[in-house]
């Protein structure tokens, strides 16, 4: 039996900011292996981004096969001197367990390794594996993509995967994450020409120009929503020109947004939507106008099912309580496995992730624990199809 408490506190303890492992998969690994776990250390790198560790241990060598996945990095803690606590200590203060990871999501990594260390004991088929990696928060290139295609490369094969993001209201396991909407970072740049502000006329200034197309495009809703999704969103993050002068006005200006797309629309639709609002806007004001996009997810789906219905009665189960399914939130590294097989996300509550003071309350660690613990009791008594 492994004590999940224990076993969180060991791993916020080590300071494994993104790209640093700083000892934390040495203290899963250490957890996992005298459980009959083959741990398996993955390092890998790429061209202008930083070496990542990952650990992949499995259980079992049949199927059906389930896989718990998750990151180990976590976000800089900030100012030390602005927590109640060191970001580092894990100390336990009126039953809550503070530390930089607490929430997101080094609890739930102890969660899966107490619930499969439970499991273990009665395990007579199937196997059970951690997919853990440390650049979830980074840049998400060496990590789980890249064991997936390890694992692809060796011809093995997840039937099934849950994911520990801290995807929860205010209760472990409350909400169910079957889905996320894509993301896509857009730049738009106008030129026009460079003059002096006393004599405008002699000029282009792009400013206004980029002013008529953000708010064009900011004005607009890209659509009400799919069946499953919430509705599209865009949202400007910055407008620059970077004129620190007063008497002259820019020749170049940028704005940036983030949009956020269900499956109704598609990186090209919207790159075209830009492209065509820029190009009307520019067509009567004047300037060039430029746009380069970058897509960083497409939008993914578990439809309700077998699996998704299997892990509601498991949820309901352990807390007595039936979880929403839901696809709103950010990316996660699910994106990248829903490519090998169906996935959900169930962990804790999210409200104090990446904040000061992340916390998450030690009977939540142990109620996650129950729930995966209930997770894989059902899948390996009845696999769904």
């Amino acid at each position: 039996m492994l004590d999940p408490l224990a076993l969180a506190q060991a791993l916020i303890r080590c300071p494994s900011v993104t790209p640093e492992d700083a000892g934390a998969l040495g203290v899963l690994e250490g957890a996992l292996a005298p459980l009959g776990f083959a741990c398996t250390r993955l390092r890998f790198e790429a061209p202008g981004t930083a070496p990542i560790d990952n650990l992949y241990a499995r259980l079992g060598s049949g199927a059906p096969h389930f896989c718990f996945a998750g990151h180990s990095d976590v976000v800089p803690p900030g100012d030390p001197a602005l927590w109640r606590t060191d970001p580092f200590a894990a100390k336990i203060e009126g039953g809550v367990l503070f530390g930089r990871g607490a929430a997101d999501m080094k609890s739930a990594i102890a969660a899966f390794a107490a619930a499969a260390a439970q499991h273990s004991k009665a395990m007579s088929r199937g196997s059970i594996s951690l997919l853990i990696t440390g650049d979830e928060e980074g840049p998400a290139i060496n990590g789980t993509a890249k064991v997936l295609e390890w694992l692809a490369g060796k011809g093995e094969r997840i039937d099934h995967c849950v994911v520990g993001e801290p995807t929860a209201r205010t209760h472990a396991g409350d909400t169910i994450k079957i889905g996320r909407r894509g993301s896509l970072r857009a730049e738009i740049t106008v030129r026009g020409v460079q003059g002096h502000t006393a004599y405008p006329q002699n000029a282009l200034n792009p400013i206004p120009v980029l002013a008529a197309i953000v708010s064009r495009l900011a004005g607009e809703p890209l659509d009400t929503g799919a069946a499953h999704f919430e509705p599209s969103t865009l949202v400007f993050t910055t407008f620059d020109v970077g004129n620190a002068a007063s008497n002259v006005s820019p020749a170049v200006a940028r704005a940036a947004a983030s949009i956020r797309f269900n499956d109704l629309q598609t990186p090209q639709m919207l790159a075209s939507l830009i492209e065509k609002t820029a190009a009307e806007v520019t067509r009567v004001m004047g300037g060039e106008a430029s746009v380069s996009i970058d897509v960083g997810a497409l939008p993914f789906l578990t439809e309700p099912g077998g699996f998704t219905d299997l892990l509601t009665r498991a949820v309901l189960l352990a807390t007595g309580r039936a979880p929403l399914l839901s696809t709103t939130g950010g990316t996660s590294d699910a994106r990248f496995i829903k490519n090998y097989c169906p996935v959900a996300e169930v962990g804790l509550a999210g409200a104090t992730m990446h904040k000061t003071d992340e916390c998450v309350p030690v009977a939540e660690i142990g109620n996650l624990t129950k729930i995966y613990a209930a997770i894989l009791d059902a899948y390996f008594a009845a696999p769904p199809g």
